[in-house]
């Protein structure tokens, strides 16, 4: 099956609206571009945006192990290929997320001088190499590994009387995307392109949501720590119904484009009622991660992928969508590669985030969409020059 280029595309699209919505100043722009408040029954833009990517995680997967497969891998080594990116993506997420944490005086490092050693480390590590010498490439990771291990050995939050240090907490960004990559892979490596037994997944993983959400699994809260994630069932629901529409899609085609976007459209509806039926028992909300908000979400994003499938892959207009396709196919740089320029602006107090502060809404929202894009040419950058993550 040839490429199918709205994965990609989407994939930016969802990149670059995460890079804006993280950016903007919420006290001075609507609240329906931003994330909702946890108790709030219904959905803001930035509620949607990390569904979007991880739907398109899962419809990413099938194409990759299959690549894998025609590469000769066995399946044993492709599981331990999954573990080792699912490992890898729980580390990266967890130092993310205790970033906030750190306490200067007891780690005796400046908290944004952590992080940027931090994200500095990670590229060493994960950097996809190119006529580069083994020696050196070995080297520089071992010079990732070894700054890693400082800076996590360093590590100290709480305060003097209780110091504490790295939590797992709810995993990050990366950590959720992570446990939703190893359910999805693992599944499809069972189910297969096998439709039925795919949804027959997807159904586990909803009701998981469901009894997750009613307190029927509270039994399990011992293992919640750990496995928290795929307990509550919403972020490998999420990816699986990602997965699920892949399978659609390659099994229909570019060929038999009327049918598949028919499918999509009627199985995006679908998915919207389920939402909006559910929300009679269970609230719209991003934070709590509920059935009916994971059901809308997929909707959304069921139907965007549908209508941009048909305005590049059918129609062929895609001369607009060339911004967004390096951010697609390098996304893990794009996502972390702000977060340097971040913490370098805190720690040194350059004025480069000043439209922030600017009372006019329209301003500030225009500073953090200049700022998304710039973020995509940044990381398109990177990859020119050799720095490219690749887990």
């Amino acid at each position: 099956m040839k490429r199918i280029l709205t994965i990609d595309i989407m994939r930016g699209i969802t990149l670059f609206l995460m890079l804006f919505v993280n950016d903007l100043y919420m006290k001075n722009v609507p609240w329906w571009l931003g994330h909702t408040e946890a108790n709030f029954d219904g959905m803001g833009l930035a509620d949607w945006v990390f569904p979007g990517f991880l739907f398109m995680v899962g419809m990413a997967v099938p194409f990759a192990v299959q690549s894998r497969l025609k590469k000769g891998e066995s399946t044993r080594y492709i599981v331990l290929h999954i573990i080792i990116r699912t490992i890898s993506l729980l580390l990266i997420g967890v130092l993310m997320l205790n970033v906030s944490r750190l306490n200067s005086e007891l780690t005796g490092m400046n908290k944004n001088l952590w992080a940027i050693l931090m994200y500095l480390s990670v590229f060493l590590i994960w950097n996809l190499y190119k006529n580069i010498s083994q020696k050196v490439v070995f080297g520089l990771k071992g010079l990732g590994i070894a700054g890693l291990i400082v800076l996590v050995f360093l590590f100290r939050s709480g305060t003097a009387e209780n110091p504490g240090w790295l939590t797992t907490g709810w995993w990050g960004i990366l950590g959720l995307i992570g446990w939703g990559y190893f359910a999805t892979a693992l599944v499809f490596l069972v189910a297969k392109e096998n439709l039925l037994k795919t949804g027959l997944f997807w159904l586990l993983f909803l009701a998981l949501n469901i009894f997750s959400q009613t307190g029927m699994l509270s039994f399990l809260n011992f293992l919640r720590p750990v496995f928290g994630v795929l307990i509550g069932g919403n972020t490998p629901l999420l990816v699986i119904s990602g997965l699920f529409f892949s399978l659609i899609l390659r099994k229909t085609g570019s060929e038999q484009w009327k049918k598949f976007a028919i499918t999509g459209i009627l199985l995006g509806i679908l998915m919207l009622v389920g939402g909006f039926l559910l929300r009679n028992w269970f609230i719209i909300s991003k934070i709590k991660a509920t059935p009916s908000w994971g059901l809308i979400c997929t909707g959304i994003s069921t139907l965007l992928f549908v209508l941009l499938f048909l305005i590049l892959d059918v129609w062929g207009k895609i001369r607009w969508s060339s911004v967004f396709k390096p951010a697609g196919q390098n996304s893990l740089t794009t996502y972390l590669a702000p977060d340097i320029i971040y913490y370098t602006v805190w720690m040194t107090g350059f004025p480069l985030l000043f439209y922030k502060q600017l009372e006019s809404p329209l301003l500030v929202i225009a500073g953090s969409l200049v700022w998304a894009f710039a973020m995509i040419g940044f990381a398109a950058l990177l990859s020119r020059i050799g720095i490219r993550l690749k887990l």
